[in-house]
């Protein structure tokens, strides 16, 4: 069966898999899940991720989620452009969130980064999902 969303797939997979207080979840790999996974391991959300080549053109992410004190790093997240309805914003209205304890990841011309990383290069561009 053919995703019709396969980032908000792999984000449903992270959320499951904390909910259970999973160490681990696997996820399948591309290019757009990998720089968002980037994204949240540079800023501290998770512990990191592998990828594991099948040979035959599949390949997927092992990704080591991250407790704090036995609570999960990743309170909440959740995806804001979805195929039916995408999000643009400008540089100048990227949101912020949970009044700035959060982050949003965007993907801009200048690749997918964090919300404070696009506000410092001035662009916008497509708000894929909110962490907190």
């Amino acid at each position: 069966m053919a995703l019709s969303d396969p980032l908000g797939d792999m984000l449903t997979r992270i959320r499951n898999a904390v909910m259970r207080n999973k160490s681990s979840v696997l996820t399948p790999a591309s290019k757009l899940r990998a720089r968002v996974l980037d994204v949240l391991k540079e800023e501290g959300y998770i512990r990191g991720y592998t990828e594991t080549d099948f040979g035959n053109g599949k390949a997927e992410f092992e990704i080591e989620l991250k407790y704090y004190e036995g609570a999960p790093v990743i309170r909440e997240i959740a995806r804001v452009s979805k195929p039916g309805r995408r999000v643009y914003v400008s540089a100048k209205t990227i949101p912020q969130v949970a009044n700035g304890l959060g982050i949003s990841v965007l993907s801009t011309p200048k690749g997918v980064m964090a919300d404070h990383s696009a506000r410092e290069q001035n662009v916008g561009g497509e708000v894929l999902c909110r962490v907190f």
